[in-house]
């Protein structure tokens, strides 16, 4: 079902929690399938099996049989091991097993707004500096960082362009300046609202880089187009350019990418801010 899934939309995966999201996603859809069939095959034999001609005077006794009862029951409790055997566990790894930001990962911050997403990285000593409104400046601080405050002298800020690391578990704490809007990674299977007014962990693994991925997709219909970022929430008249970008590098690509953020910080200074 998940190969079927893919030919007809599915992205393939490229995260360590993408597999059983995928296999929740098939299952589903074959449960969808045995109804649709069942249901539609009962309609049809009641539609010919009491037509008027057959039938010229009211039943008034009804159905004696169980069977539809018996049916229901069914349903219900293939329903309960869809979610007690198979969301569930999902579900809580996304909530309970957020990495603590003192573990060995990448940590970054989103802040959305219409209709960019804005990257907060903390640089070299893992502390993010502290944001403040009346900082704000769309053009040149989105997030109003204040750079005199501690940590904040190393941090950098992407717009619409977020770089992670392959095999490397990433925790990212996802925010709005606004409407809600919704982070969405279809190959990476993550997608999560971002509510205004709140702070929401979210974590996952790539398994394979941007080049590896440009390669899988030889010959399909996704040849020659990266990984984006997408909002799947309506939020406004611009939402249809709400898009992002994701880049997957090695260890190099990305030690080079973080060399690359240094130079910048150092040709800005902070009179810049």
């Amino acid at each position: 079902m998940i190969e079927i899934l893919r030919n007809y939309g599915l992205p393939i995966n490229i995260s360590i929690d993408g597999f059983a999201i995928d296999e929740v996603i098939g299952l589903i859809h074959w449960l969808m399938l045995i109804l649709f069939v069942g249901w539609g095959t009962f309609f049809i034999v009641s539609l010919v099996k009491f037509r008027q001609s057959k039938n010229p005077t009211a039943n008034y006794v009804g159905v004696k049989s169980h069977l539809s009862s018996l049916l229901e029951g069914v349903v219900a409790v293939v329903e309960i091991i869809l979610l007690v055997g198979f969301a569930f566990p999902i579900w809580a790894n996304r909530v309970s097993n957020v990495p603590d930001t003192r573990d060995d990962i990448i940590h970054a911050k989103i802040i959305a707004q219409q209709y960019v997403w804005n990257i907060h990285y903390p640089g070299e000593d893992g502390i993010f500096g502290s944001t403040k409104p009346n900082l704000v400046d769309e053009m040149d601080n989105p997030i109003g960082l204040d750079r005199a405050s501690i940590g904040a002298a190393d941090d950098f800020v992407t717009i619409n362009q977020l770089h992670i690391l392959k095999n490397k578990k990433i925790r990212i704490d996802l925010t709005t300046k606004d409407v809600i809007h919704s982070f969405t990674l279809p190959e990476l299977r993550v997608k999560q609202d971002a509510i205004p007014g709140m702070s929401i962990p979210i974590h996952f693994e790539a398994t394979m880089t941007s080049a590896e991925f440009l390669e899988e997709m030889k010959g399909t219909p996704r040849e020659g187009k990266g990984l984006e970022i997408a909002c799947a929430q309506l939020c406004g008249l611009g939402h249809y350019r709400m898009r992002g970008f994701l880049t997957i590098h090695d260890d190099q690509g990305y030690a080079d990418w973080i060399e690359e953020q240094k130079a910048y910080i150092d040709e800005e200074g902070d009179d810049d801010w």
